[in-house]
Formats: structure tokens, sequence, C-alpha cells
């Protein structure tokens, strides 16, 4: 059971790192809307939380994107696991060679936002759940 939990919780930090991460990307794209030549950049969240989780070791329960059994994880890979940038289509050209578009990193920004959102809430109340288990156990 406290692996099982541990290995989500695991899970579950790495993807809120990677969604600060996305999140500071995509701030940065909208503060240089107005910047000529400034090329838009994101990442694949979910090819760098595989990569993240496969670096580590740690993934829920039968999740796709798990480690094979028998893979040795590394406990400071975590830190070095970094998402590969790529540069955004642009929807539409530009004359100054900006490839910013501004709808499209709001939504995104807010879309990031509120997932990492639930991920804060999910951690917290796996841990909140994981405390009261704990008192429980010493009141009994």
């Amino acid at each position: 059971m406290l692996n099982r939990l541990s290995a989500s919780i695991d899970f579950q930090s790495q993807a809120l790192l990677l969604r600060s991460e996305r999140q500071r990307v995509l701030a940065s794209n909208i503060a240089n809307a107005d910047t000529p030549g400034y090329q838009a950049r994101d990442f694949d969240f979910k090819a760098a939380l595989g990569a993240a989780t496969a670096a580590t070791g740690s993934s829920q329960l039968g999740d796709p994107i798990a480690p094979k059994a028998g893979a040795v994880a590394d406990p400071g890979a975590a830190a070095s696991v970094t998402p590969t940038l790529r540069y955004a289509t642009p929807g539409q050209t530009n004359l100054d060679g900006n490839t910013v578009d501004m709808d499209r990193e709001r939504a995104s920004f807010a879309d990031n936002a509120l997932r990492y959102e639930a991920t804060l809430k999910f951690i917290n109340s796996s841990l909140r759940t994981l405390q009261d288990a704990m008192k429980s156990h010493t009141q009994a």
C-alpha cells in the first residue's frame, strides 16, 4: 500500500515539476508577443512526463509509460530530465517574424494552470489520506 502511494506521489510530483516548467515557457512566449523575430516554444508534456518517470522509475500502477520490469531507477535522474523544447508552428505569418499566437498561448497557459492546480490538490489529498491513516493506526 505504501509503495503504491509513494509511486503515485512520485509520479504526481514529476508532473507538477513539468507543469511548472511548461508554465514558465508559456509565460515567456506571452511576454515576448511583441518581440520581433521571437519564436514561440513549447514541449510535449506527455513525452516529457514519460521520460521523467522512466528515468526515476516512478509511475502509477498500470501506467502506459511505466518503466520495464527490472529497470533500475536512478534517484538523481529527476533533476537531470528536462523537456525538449520545440518551436511552435505559427498559425499565420507575421511580418516581424514573431510566431506567438496570443489566443493559443492564453488558452495553453490557462489549461496548464488548471492542470497544475489539480495535480497539487491530488498530492495534498494523498498526503492528507496518508496522515489520517497513520493517525488512526496509532490511536487504535
